[in-house]
């Protein structure tokens, strides 16, 4: 019978590859806490038009990469290709603006693109970000970067990644911007691929975002936003700069940094790696502060920022040494059928009292055992035979240095805390 396997774009998390995992999420857990920011998870699958109106319909995300169904019922779903409209939603939906006049908010979760599978990118991937709203002020900028500068030092990435950082203005601004974009881009309509063409009329800012070599030779003379900004702009942008130098946070100017999504206005920012060749952005955000009301709730500020937990993962690796899984405490042998039950109940008891304990399920020899508790680098053992069964104790060797003796099983815990002290 032919092999299942995995669809293409997805992939397993294996055994062990999982303890890098859990030790990002308790570093993104950890400063989000320290920060005043709580967890929040939405549902893997929304209404399709959050999407259409939150993340834009000319967008690649919506136009190409969602995967969308029709419903029982003739509506229209979509599994989640990112996260920031589905906490809008919940957002508004739950009123959570009545409760506190500022919600900092964070989560982890998966998303899925029908995109090109790519190291560091499936089309199930997993995301995590942070998200504030109420606050239309530059600090809150800078403490939303400042959040993940901490994540970033944590994983020890401080200094592989860059921060970038621009300002794409107001909603006027950016408005006279895009019509000076048209007006320089228009004469060279021939030297832009298909995709900038769309672009030129939809949303010009995106071809500064362009890979495209030509493209990008083209870009260097286009007009900057900055020419564009009104007064409010430029000193709301100058203030972002001057908290950041203020908490030691060191950046450069992007002036062609405008990110992949619609709904951003003023700071944006990416810190970029090294380590991960020409699609170098590891984590990325802005402010958006009009993403509430176009999703149908009051007009109020929002800023965040989204990274991909795989290409995080990566940069990672390259800057720590190999990850292990910690071996366990104990491995528990048991030599008589009839002493499982007695094994199994001591066994749980130890892990009640925080020792991790493996217990053989195959009922190998005791040499087989032995093997397998040298190989999990297991630190002691403790063997129930016949003998111990008949005295009501348990044998114990330590692995690493070979001694051995006998313990009564009422005081095996006992043991084992004074072996700590």
């Amino acid at each position: 019978m032919k092999q299942i396997r995995t669809v293409k774009g997805t992939h397993d998390i294996l055994p062990k590859d999982t303890p890098k995992w859990h030790l990002l999420e308790s570093i993104i857990h950890d400063v989000c806490a320290k920060f005043g920011y709580k967890e929040i998870r939405t549902p893997i699958f929304e209404n399709t038009n959050l999407f259409l109106r939150g993340v834009g319909a000319e967008t690649d995300i919506v136009s190409k990469e969602m995967y969308t169904w029709e419903d029982k019922d003739s509506t229209s779903l979509t599994l989640r290709p990112e996260l920031t409209a589905s906490v809008v939603r919940s957002y508004i939906q739950h009123s959570l603006g009545n409760q506190l006049p500022i919600q900092k908010l964070y989560y982890i979760g998966s998303l899925f693109r029908r995109e090109r599978p790519q190291k560091g990118r499936q089309r199930q991937f997993h995301q995590f970000g942070v998200e504030a709203f109420g606050s239309g002020f530059p600090e809150q900028e800078a403490e939303i970067i400042a959040i993940a500068w901490h994540i970033l030092v944590k994983c020890g990435l401080s200094k592989q990644i860059t921060l970038e950082l621009n300002s794409i203005g107001s909603q006027k601004c950016r408005l006279q911007y895009r019509q000076a974009l048209r007006e320089f881009f228009s004469p060279h309509l021939t030297k832009l691929s298909e995709t900038s063409q769309k672009r030129l009329n939809n949303n010009p800012l995106r071809i500064l975002d362009s890979k495209n070599e030509l493209e990008i030779s083209l870009v260097k003379d286009a007009p900057k936003i900055s020419e564009y900004y009104s007064k409010e702009d430029d000193n709301h942008f100058n203030d972002v700069k001057c908290f950041l130098k203020e908490m030691g946070i060191p950046f450069i100017i992007n002036s062609k940094l405008v990110r992949g999504l619609d709904y951003y206005t003023k700071t944006v920012f990416e810190f970029t790696s090294v380590d991960l060749g020409s699609q170098n952005a590891i984590l990325g955000g802005g402010r958006y502060d009009g993403l509430v009301e176009k999703l149908g709730g009051k007009p109020t500020p929002g800023i965040g920022f989204a990274a991909g937990m795989e290409r995080f993962l990566i940069a990672i690796e390259e800057s720590k040494p190999k990850f292990e899984i910690q071996p366990p405490d104990i491995y528990f042998i048991c030599l008589d059928v009839s002493g499982i039950m007695i094994s199994q109940k001591i066994a749980n008891k130890l892990r009640e009292n925080g020792y991790k304990v493996i217990c053989d399920m195959l009922r190998k020899s005791m040499k087989a055992q032995f093997r397998e508790a040298n190989k999990l680098a297991a630190k002691y053992v403790l063997i129930l035979g016949e003998d111990e069964l008949k005295n009501h104790t348990v044998g114990f060797k330590n692995l690493d240095n070979g001694n051995q003796k006998n313990i009564k099983q009422k005081n095996i815990i006992e043991f084992f805390s004074n072996l700590k002290n």
